[in-house]
């Protein structure tokens, strides 16, 4: 029981200080374009967002099964928080609750000549997107283990916060950094669990797939000893 609640736990934590990046993007590119095209940019980029979740899901659920793919995925979350730390100590929290309050105020942001169309808006946020959603499915898909309850409500919270809270959790980030530094303890504990199931685990690690390490020796690859 208490596995479960450390697991919705660090979810929670994950999808908090994963959606600063994403909303730092969106609100800067909708911050750039007349006032009247803001609200339809910030819109698609949540939509795409949630879209990109939920494909990149289907496929780190599968991928994350085949042998070694495990291991690849706790150097790619090691990438994330190293990306993470150098957002908390660029105060990419703050700089992303200031352009999403811009881009939703008519009387801020850009007020000239349009610098850019909302097409080349949308194109910035979708190239953003794609890799932002990206870490954050990586970093939920790793937590849920494969549990499908867990990696729903991953990403079904992640796109509720995106929808309907952005500049609220930015503001929260923003005024107690603490959360964020926790959040990066957190998904460097899950990235290293990774790495130690990538190399370890009897079905999916690279230890036993390159001779190194012997099936007796190896670990079950699910958390606990396995689903």
């Amino acid at each position: 029981m208490w596995d479960t609640v450390a697991d919705f736990g660090k979810i929670i934590v994950a999808d908090l200080v994963l959606s600063g990046d994403n909303a730092l993007i969106i609100g800067m590119a909708a911050a750039g374009l007349a006032p009247e095209l803001r609200k339809k940019a910030i819109l698609y980029g949540m939509v795409v967002a949630a879209v990109l979740r939920i494909v990149f899901a289907i496929i780190a659920t599968k991928l994350l099964g085949v042998p070694g793919l495990l291991f690849v995925g706790g150097v790619l979350l090691i990438w994330v928080c190293w990306h993470l730390y150098k957002d908390i100590r660029a105060h990419t929290d703050a700089r992303a609750e200031e352009a999403l309050h811009q881009a939703d105020d008519s009387e801020q942001g850009y007020q000239g000549a349009p610098k850019r169309t909302l097409k080349q808006a949308l194109i910035a946020i979708t190239i953003a997107d794609v890799s932002m959603s990206l870490d954050n499915v990586l970093a939920v898909a790793a937590i849920a283990d494969g549990d499908t309850t867990k990696l729903v409500f991953g990403l079904g919270l992640a796109i509720v916060l995106m929808a309907f809270a952005a500049t609220l959790i930015m503001n929260l980030l923003a005024k107690y950094p603490a959360i964020s530094w926790l959040g990066l303890a957190v998904l460097l504990y899950v990235a290293f669990e990774m790495l130690y199931r990538g190399i370890m685990g009897c079905e999916t690690g690279i230890g036993t797939m390159f001779g190194f390490l012997s099936e007796a020796q190896c670990v079950p690859t699910g958390k606990g000893g396995g689903h």
